[in-house]
């Protein structure tokens, strides 16, 4: 299966790191479908919030630590390619 969708011109994947393990693989897709796991919050990340310290300080007060989570694995998976 080909994809022709227009995410496919879409200039936010410019910043994706490089990588031949999903060779010809879509990325609009991939990211289209993560994007709808994470709108819907079907699935979670595996993270065990019970062993997090906690905090009402600052800037991390109300935020989410699964969304903290996918970007701080995203960061890592980018940081790995440099």
């Amino acid at each position: 299966m080909e994809c022709t969708k227009e995410h496919r011109y879409n200039d936010a994947f410019n910043n994706l790191a490089r990588d031949q393990g999903g060779r010809h693989k879509c990325v609009g897709y991939a990211y289209d479908l993560g994007y709808q796991v994470g709108l819907n919050q079907r699935e979670r990340l595996h993270i065990d919030l019970d062993n997090l310290p906690n905090s009402q300080a600052g800037l991390v007060r109300h935020k989410s630590p699964y969304a903290a989570y996918a970007q701080g694995y995203l960061d890592g998976v980018h940081e790995s390619y440099n």
